[in-house]
């Protein structure tokens, strides 16, 4: 060993302990929302004295209480501001946290394990919103999200399309020549996979994007590297040695955006959901009904429920406050069951990476 391994682990504690500073703070958010005030001395009082008492041979208590004392000043601080939260499925610079960004820079965005933790905790109102993906223009849809949206008591607020660019990424100093093994979910391997194939990489599954960078940043694994956006390559101080190395260029996600509430704005598009009986022409007459009132349908998906049972999900252009577009969803809902609208709202369209977007 020597001082320049010694610093390199320095800098990776320290790596590790900023991030879990930004995880206790966003934990100290989401707190706020069951308080009924900010401050809480019984609750500051039992950290300091736990803090205290804890053996750390080189830590003496003052030193840890000073530390301490900034950490609970800085989480009230946070609290104050008042934050509004939206959840992502992924680590800290995931597709969906890039996604959320676009939307709207303003939210704080604080990451789930799991599709369902996004829309529980949005659905007991612990988050004000969720972002999912939909749909990858090469992978097709996610099953698993729409039947979420099916079965959550929960509406759509928003949704955004964005390119999706990925990247080859390594610790900075990586010598490219020495990369043997690629990393990244399976899904973002499979985009990529005749960069892998012509460069003779192997690719190791991993179970996030942004969760097989952060490992890279944390462990630096010899001979390795992973696949993953630019967020992450800035989140966790990783060079972007290719980027845009995705096998077709037009490779996009579509994402929602979900809140508790429906909500109240002048939409262009909205969603519903629905199931028909099991009989021959029963969507058909569905369908027909959007038809006949020149309602464009820009989605239609089939969600199976049970065993030979359906659940639908349309998109259409069109607003909930427009007359002819209530008499519709009232026709719908007569000639459906399980009817619901999911939401009336306005979606994005990124250009590029440089955030060019219609609406």
């Amino acid at each position: 060993m020597d001082l320049n391994k010694i610093r390199s682990t320095i800098d990776q504690i320290d790596s590790k302990i900023l991030k879990l500073l930004n995880d206790r703070m966003e934990q100290a958010l989401l707190a706020k929302r069951f308080k009924n005030s900010i401050e809480d001395l019984e609750r500051e009082n039992a950290i300091m004295e736990k803090i205290k008492t804890s053996p750390n041979l080189l830590l003496e208590p003052e030193f840890k209480e000073s530390i301490y004392g900034l950490i609970i000043s800085w989480s009230k601080k946070l609290q104050a501001r008042d934050y509004k939260v939206i959840g992502f499925q992924g680590e800290h610079g995931a597709y969906s946290e890039d996604a959320a960004c676009k939307w709207d820079n303003d939210l704080l965005a604080i990451p789930c394990t799991t599709f369902n933790e996004v829309f529980e905790r949005v659905n007991s109102g612990l988050f004000d919103f969720g972002i999912v993906p939909v749909e990858n223009t090469r992978a097709g849809i996610v099953e698993s999200v729409y039947e979420l949206l099916i079965n959550t008591e929960v509406f759509i607020a928003g949704a955004i399309d964005i390119p999706i660019c990925h990247n080859l990424l390594a610790p900075p100093g990586t010598d490219h020549r020495e990369i043997k093994e690629v990393y990244s979910h399976s899904q973002a391997l499979s985009q990529c996979r005749s960069f892998l194939a012509r460069n003779k990489l192997t690719p190791v599954p991993f179970y996030d994007t942004a969760g097989s960078a952060r490992m890279l940043a944390e462990a630096k694994p010899r001979g390795a590297a992973c696949i993953s956006g630019k967020l992450a390559a800035e989140l966790y101080n990783l060079e972007v040695i290719k980027d845009n190395i995705q096998d077709f260029k037009n490779n996009r996600t579509r994402f929602l955006v979900l809140s508790k509430e429906n909500s109240e704005c002048q939409g262009t598009k909205c969603s519903v959901t629905f199931s028909v009986q099991h009989k021959s022409g029963a969507l058909f007459s569905v369908l027909k009904i959007f038809a006949d009132a020149g309602i464009n349908l820009t989605r239609i998906e089939s969600i199976p429920t049970e065993p030979g049972s359906y659940s639908f999900f349309i998109d259409f252009e069109g607003s909930n406050n427009d007359p002819a577009v209530q008499e519709v969803l009232n026709d719908v809902a007569e000639a459906t069951t399980d009817f619901r609208l999911l939401g009336c709202y306005i979606e994005k369209f990124i250009i590029n990476q440089n955030f060019s977007e219609v609406e």
